[in-house]
């Protein structure tokens, strides 16, 4: 009975200073740099918000937070990288709305999943913009009535680029498409970076991307917004209408945000909570994200988890009227 006793004792014992030394080792987290994926190639609104938003969490974390730029299959790899990291706090995720896209994806293309949305954990939303039309200053459409009725009399003929399939530039130009009853062709790239740059180099028609990611080209006058995919007036662009203005029920939000794996401790989880609810009061990444066109409209860690999952029930409807696409 005594050495019963002595055993459950020392077994308490073992385990209380499991604990204790895994509380230590949380506590002192970050002990070393963490990497922020950003699943598209630089350029894009991922990392446009990706980099001032690094840069702050490092000064609040005391350790630097490097950018790793994985970009492909729509953002898909770089966020399956995540999804199947070590869950200890050092590899964290930027991801964009496509996120809640690709899962149901998966499912409509008979493919193994790239990853799983329960895989992630929503940490802060650091932007939500609608999607706005983007054409050359030289193209001949100058409004977006003008887009559809040519795409209806050459049907297929009109093309744009995008993120990649499923993406946050080829959702909401699907969504236009089915609503204007016209045929687009889709080309994709691995990002909006190299998306905008084809536009530019005229490889490419149109695009459909955040405001961030081609007003500096609108201001130089390269390139020329026929609508945007959200309610009322834009800030960044006032004189643009909505394509529900110009009689296309088509709406449609790119947001951007923090996500970690799913299993990574609470006590990490909230550091990074409190790191990145900082960087979104952070006066200069406030400067800089809206330098770049995109207002920071933060949502801390509950209210991101309730956002995503109703856009992703909402993405899933959508996916299925796309279909399967090669």
């Amino acid at each position: 009975m005594k050495r019963r006793t002595l055993l459950e004792s020392l077994a308490v014992a073992s385990l209380l200073a499991s604990s204790a030394g895994l509380a230590v080792a949380q506590n002192a987290w970050p002990t070393r740099a963490i990497t922020m994926v950003v699943p598209f190639p630089p350029g894009g609104l991922a990392d446009l918000v990706a980099r001032p938003v690094a840069e702050a969490m490092s000064r609040d974390l005391g350790q630097p937070v490097i950018i790793e730029n994985r970009g492909g299959a729509g953002g898909g790899i770089g966020m399956g990288l995540v999804a199947k990291a070590k869950p200890d706090g050092y590899t964290i995720l930027m991801a964009l709305s496509s996120l809640t896209v690709l899962p149901e994806a998966d499912t409509v293309l008979a493919r193994p999943p790239m990853f799983a949305l329960a895989d992630l954990r929503p940490i802060a939303r650091f932007t939500a913009d609608p999607t706005v039309l983007a054409v050359r200053a030289d193209a001949p459409w100058k409004t977006v009535q003008q887009f559809v009725d040519d795409a209806k009399k050459r049907p297929g003929a009109i093309n744009y680029g995008s993120s990649g399939n499923y993406g946050t530039m080829h959702v909401p130009m699907e969504i236009l498409s089915q609503n204007a009853g016209i045929k687009l062709t889709h080309i994709p790239f691995t990002g909006a970076g190299p998306a905008v740059v084809a536009l530019l180099g005229g490889q490419i028609d149109a695009v459909s991307s955040g405001p961030a990611t081609v007003l500096q080209q609108v201001k130089a006058g390269k390139l020329r917004v026929l609508a945007h995919w959200g309610n009322g007036q834009l800030g960044t662009l006032p004189d643009v209408p909505s394509l529900k203005d110009a009689g296309f029920n088509a709406e449609y939000a790119q947001w951007s945000g923090l996500f970690i794996p799913a299993g990574t401790p609470d006590p990490i989880a909230q550091r990074l909570r409190a790191a990145a609810k900082n960087a979104g009061q952070d006066a200069k990444v406030r400067e800089v994200i809206l330098g770049a066109g995109s207002p920071v409209q933060y949502l801390d860690s509950p209210d991101f988890e309730k956002y995503v999952q109703l856009d992703a029930t909402r993405m899933a409807a959508v996916v299925k009227r796309i279909g399967k696409v090669e």
